[in-house]
């Protein structure tokens, strides 16, 4: 098997984990609050991360604690924002919203670091407010967790802007311990802010802790610097739009929703927008969108 070939599998492989995430923790935040879970979950992918290359210590200099402290604030606030909006709505909806990020990035891009848009941005964008108005609105409403994952998605493209002008010239895998121990920090503060932590109260939370931390965040990273280091960002990028649709799957497997019609329709039109605005050209100029650790 081609080396290629094998990093394309492995980027479907994380998408399915990141998807997966979304069902799991459905079932664990209704168990154990949020930010408990999230601080369990970040710590141990942290403590991993300096586990399996212990030197990432030694790496961390002035400048990557600064600029992966700020990276890890909106990566920890983006994460917040999801798991609130999970609590609120199913893992399928949120699934979908949140790939809304991939649509903003180019868009933050132009507004702060002056990146070019083209047609393909605006006709993804339209796609995108079609998708949102088919799987969020209420008549003239719309779902409070459906608020959340929107504001989640403006923080992860905000997160990802940040790595375009702030990641070239430093180690990526010391800048990405920093930002997962600030999440991990973040967390922490917000498990203590009741007064005390709750620990996992049973073995399905633990392994919805254990998965999402190793296999959906560690692992997942150090399969895409590998698969990264042979392809092109933008067929990263769309392989990894994959995880809206493993997300939805598994919620229906897992007997956690059943999709309407026009979930699935705004569903299939966010995958379209996303798909638009990434889709390779020649003369694309705008920032590589490759997610790094959503979900």
């Amino acid at each position: 098997m081609k080396k290629s070939t094998a990093a394309s599998l492995a980027l479907v492989a994380i998408a399915m984990s990141w998807g997966a995430a979304f069902v799991l923790m459905k079932y664990a935040i209704a168990a154990q609050p949020f930010y408990d879970f999230l601080a369990s979950r970040f710590t141990i992918a942290a403590v991993m991360m300096v586990t399996v290359r212990p030197s990432v210590l030694r790496s961390i200099d002035r400048e990557t604690l600064k600029h992966g402290s700020i990276l890890g604030v909106l990566l920890g606030f983006g994460y917040f924002a999801q798991t609130l909006g999970l609590e609120m709505s199913t893992a399928a909806i949120t699934g979908f919203i949140t790939g809304l990020y991939v649509v903003l990035t180019p868009i933050l891009g132009w507004l702060f670091v002056g990146q070019k848009i083209n047609q393909q941005l605006v006709l993804g964008l339209v796609l995108a407010f079609a998708a949102l108005t088919l799987i969020s609105f209420n008549g003239f409403t719309i779902e409070a967790g459906g608020l959340w994952v929107i504001l989640c998605a403006v923080l992860l493209a905000s997160h990802i802007v940040g790595l375009s002008v702030w990641s070239p010239g430093k180690d990526a895998y010391t800048l990405t311990t920093v930002q997962i121990s600030m999440v991990a920090i973040l967390s922490w503060i917000g498990a203590f802010a009741d007064g005390k932590y709750q620990r996992p109260p049973n073995s399905s939370v633990w392994f919805a802790i254990i998965f999402t931390a190793v296999v959906s965040t560690s692992i997942a990273f150090l399969i895409q610097t590998w698969a990264q280091s042979m392809m092109d960002a933008s067929r990263v990028a769309i392989l990894l739009t994959s995880e809206v649709v493993w997300a939805a799957t598994f919620a229906v497997l897992a007997g956690q929703e059943k999709l309407s019609t026009r979930t699935l329709i705004g569903g299939a039109t966010m995958i379209a927008a996303m798909l638009v605005v990434e889709w390779p050209t020649k003369a694309s100029q705008e920032i590589a969108v490759h997610p790094l650790l959503v979900d």
